[in-house]
């Protein structure tokens, strides 16, 4: 028998995913339908791009719905416990500033469901997380990234 993957997240990010996923199933799943049926009218489908495109946003949009309902199934809410109190870890908001020229980065720690680095939220299976994940205040620690290494200190938790 096949292992579910557990996704962590917060509450905030199984949230988002249930409403990302009921909008698909209520509005995007019906909007897709109603271009395929317009695609259709247009007469033979074998060369009607329409429909091609159609189809295509389709197939996303069930491969969407099917994923999402996977996470939620299998989603893990991450919850604050005392041996994480004053370090990093999921969940956890981190401040660091990168070492020598002290160019200040704030990211918080999120399962891979929920990751999205333009708004500050980044994977625990990223390089800087995994770096950052069970060190405190005022550590300094190397970051291996596919750019090569990073020296960082932590300046604040939360």
């Amino acid at each position: 028998m096949m292992v579910e993957k557990v996704f962590p997240m917060t509450a905030e990010g199984k949230q988002k995913l249930e409403q990302e996923l009921e909008h698909l199933k209520t509005v995007k799943r019906k909007e897709v339908v109603e271009r395929i049926k317009i695609a259709r009218s247009f007469g033979d489908l074998s060369e009607n791009s329409e429909y091609d495109s159609a189809k295509d946003e389709q197939a996303f949009v069930e491969g969407r719905i099917t994923t999402i309902e996977n996470m939620i199934r299998n989603a893990k809410i991450i919850e604050e416990d005392a041996d994480s109190a004053g370090k990093v870890s999921l969940g956890k908001t981190v401040t660091f500033i990168e070492l020598p020229d002290g160019e200040e980065e704030t990211y918080t720690i999120v399962g891979s469901a929920e990751a999205d680095p333009f708004e500050g939220k980044i994977s625990n299976d990223s390089p800087i997380a995994k770096s950052l994940i069970g060190k405190h205040v005022g550590d300094k620690v190397t970051v291996q990234t596919p750019g090569g290494e990073m020296f960082v200190e932590i300046t604040k938790i939360d």
